[in-house]
Formats: structure tokens, C-alpha cells, sequence
């Protein structure tokens, strides 16, 4: 069991590795230039880092649902979304992640969840993310890539760093048009 754990998090550092050569390798042009703030390489390399670090930390506490959390990172800055059975997993996981190196601060974005999930509104929801995911990415305006999309029981979480406040209306107004969707929770925050 053990060795099984260490593949894992030797999966999820390689996973993250392979998205930060594919941000770095990506040519996004975005439809209308918007002030944002800069990033260097090297930030965007910490955050990686950050979050790899805090999503090991999250799987290393046997006591949080991690599989059923996102972790965002920009500028040490990390947003944590998801849904979780009590509230001692919350607290849980803002201090594990609160105590890992380089990060800044914390964001909570984690819902509790409501009720049981069956098989069915498991493939329901695997459904409506990726249709919302799909809406996202169709539209050029937003910057889908930077967007965690988490969905229970047709409540749809949007989390994640973007531009502007115009990316956050647009990204809802999209998630909301989605067949399935029942209700939005908006954790999306602004890049500073």
C-alpha cells in the first residue's frame, strides 16, 4: 500500500511538471489586450512547486478527502475548492496547506457536501464538468486554463486565478447556459 501512495504522488509531481512545460510552451493570444499582472518564469515555476507541495500535503493527511480538492497557486497565493463531508476536513486542510513552505496565504474556497452521491450523479457530474469545461474552452475571451471546474450534484464550483472581473461574469454566464447545471458556486478571484 505504501508503494502505491509513492507512485502517486511520483504521478502527481510528473503531472504537475508536464502542465508547467505546457503553460510554458503554450501561444495563447488573448481577443482584447488586458492589463494583468506579470508573472516571471520563475514565479510560475514557484507556484508549481507550491502546488505540488500542498496537494502532497493534502494526500499525506489521511483525515482530508484530497481527490475531491483543486489546488490553485499564483504568487504563493493558494485557492483551495472542492466539497468535503465536515467542517474539521476544512480546517484540516487550511492548515495543512497554510504550513507548507513558500505559501502566502489561502483562499477557502471548500463546500460541504450535501446529502449522498450515487453512482449516477457521479457520471452525471463527470458530465456537466466537462461541458462546462468544454463552454470554457470554447470561448477565446476566457482564460479556460486557468479555471478549475469541480461539480456534485449539478452544483457546479468555478475556481482559479483570471484577468479580470469581465472573465469572471463571462465564465459564469458560460457554466450557467450548461444543461445539468443547478446552481454556481463562483470562487474565481482576480490576478493581482
Amino acid at each position: 500500500m505504501r508503494t502505491d501512495r509513492k507512485l502517486f504522488l511520483l504521478g502527481v509531481t510528473l503531472a504537475a511538471a508536464t502542465s508547467l512545460l505546457a503553460a510554458g510552451c503554450g501561444n495563447r493570444e488573448d481577443a482584447a489586450p488586458a492589463a494583468t499582472a506579470k508573472t516571471t518564469v520563475g514565479t510560475e515555476i514557484d507556484d508549481t512547486v507550491v502546488t505540488t507541495k500542498v496537494k502532497s500535503a493534502l494526500l499525506a493527511d489521511a483525515d482530508i478527502e484530497s481527490f475531491d480538492l483543486k489546488v490553485e497557486t499564483r504568487k504563493g497565493v493558494v485557492q483551495l475548492s472542492g466539497f468535503v463531508d465536515n467542517q474539521a476536513q476544512i480546517e484540516r486542510a487550511i492548515a495543512a496547506t497554510s504550513a507548507v513552505a513558500g505559501v502566502t496565504s489561502v483562499e477557502n474556497g471548500i463546500s460541504l457536501k450535501s446529502g449522498n452521491a450515487t453512482v449516477g450523479n457521479a457520471v452525471d457530474d463527470g458530465i456537466i464538468t466537462t461541458k462546462v469545461k468544454s463552454a470554457l474552452l470554447a470561448d477565446p475571451s476566457v482564460k479556460s486554463f486557468d479555471i478549475a471546474v469541480v461539480t456534485r450534484k449539478g452544483e457546479v464550483q468555478l475556481s482559479g486565478f483570471v484577468d479580470n472581473q469581465a472573465q469572471i461574469d463571462l465564465a459564469t454566464t458560460l457554466a450557467t447556459k450548461v444543461e445539468g447545471v443547478t446552481r454556481i458556486d463562483n470562487e474565481l478571484s482576480i490576478k493581482k
